[in-house]
């Protein structure tokens, strides 16, 4: 409530004026002034005039109130269920399920301790640098369509990640659920994986969560991941630049702005049709060499892009026709690296 005064004011708010429309006096509306400010709120306190929020853009302020002011969506992201510690974002989505939150239900928290991306692989969360959040969905498809929303998430977070840093970086995506960051003609690491997972109800879909965890503000990576992952704040400053926090509250709006227009025009068409061509703006692997790790035999060639249902074309290297890789049966690398 003190928030929203502070934000809707062109002037100065006074003590009187928020003990009186809280109904508590002006020593516990200053209190009150106290605890934003101590969640990182710019709040200017001038004696005989009273309390303005200064600017929030240049600040990292992550909670559930500032990510709910910076949403511009209908559905997706509402309920917003925020927690500052959790075990993972998927199983909470999924414990929300449980307990009939609606489709559009997003589970954001700063920090993780059972997180985990794709083929059960530990993701490191560190507190108070990335975002890891998880959205449930209940979508209108064939069961065989449901992968197809890693790369519907993918191409949001990648177009709403490229918006809010600029032209400075470049942002791409590794087929089918990874998103990798560079500056200029330097290598391309990874900053954001993707997980989705679904439940079926007789063959058909109960409901499938989308998780999402970003590498924004983390400084340190462990030994195993430094040559392959970085954060968007390091990327950022990469080309010289002073390091700067990113404002994850806008980066988490702006992600669910986008995904909300891609997942509409791909529910309505049932396929990748519709995003095809944005998807493969942005996908790093067209026409680079890669290592399709199948089980039925590895093989190398080159991508070529991807079909309206989500594989990934590739030129095999021995002349064969081309190829359609399902993200769910093999793992796809560079030949001379990760990309």
């Amino acid at each position: 409530m003190i928030l929203q005064m502070l934000r809707d004011a062109d002037d100065y708010v006074s003590g009187q004026q928020i003990g009186d429309r809280l109904g508590v006096s002006r020593t516990a509306a200053w209190k009150l002034v106290g605890k934003l400010k101590e969640e990182g709120y710019p709040i200017e306190a001038v004696t005989k005039k009273g309390y303005r929020l200064l600017s929030v853009d240049d600040k990292d302020i992550f909670n559930e109130k500032e990510i709910a002011n910076q949403m511009r969506t209908v559905w997706a992201g509402h309920p917003l269920l925020f927690k500052e510690v959790t075990g993972s974002t998927n199983a909470d989505a999924f414990q929300a399920s449980e307990e009939g939150f609606p489709h559009g239900t997003l589970i954001v928290t700063s920090q993780q301790t059972a997180g985990r991306g794709r083929r059960g692989r530990e993701w490191i969360s560190p507190p108070d640098e990335n975002i890891y959040m998880s959205i449930l969905l209940r979508p209108a498809l064939r069961p065989e369509a449901a992968p197809m929303l890693t790369l519907v998430q993918a191409l949001a977070v990648c177009e709403a990640a490229q918006e809010i840093c600029g032209g400075r970086v470049q942002f791409a995506i590794k087929w089918p659920n990874d998103l990798v960051v560079r500056v200029g003609g330097g290598a391309y690491r990874k900053c954001c994986g993707i997980l989705t997972e679904m439940r079926l109800e007789e063959n058909e879909i109960r409901d499938v969560v989308i998780g999402i965890g970003i590498n924004v503000n983390q400084t340190e990576f462990p030994d195993t991941i430094r040559e392959t992952a970085t954060s968007i704040a390091l990327a950022m400053a990469e080309d010289g630049a002073a390091f700067r926090r990113i404002n994850r509250a806008a980066l988490t709006a702006g992600i669910w702005e986008k995904f909300e227009i891609y997942y509409d025009r791909f529910e309505k068409a049932q396929s990748l049709a519709p995003l095809r061509e944005a998807y493969e703006a942005r996908l790093v692997n067209t026409g680079r060499a890669v290592r399709v790790l199948d089980p039925a035999g590895p093989f190398d060639g080159v991508a070529a892009g991807i079909t309206d249902y989500g594989d990934l074309v590739v030129r095999p290297a021995d002349g064969s026709p081309d190829r359609h890789v399902s993200s769910g049966e093999v793992s796809v690398r560079g030949v001379n690296g990760y990309v």
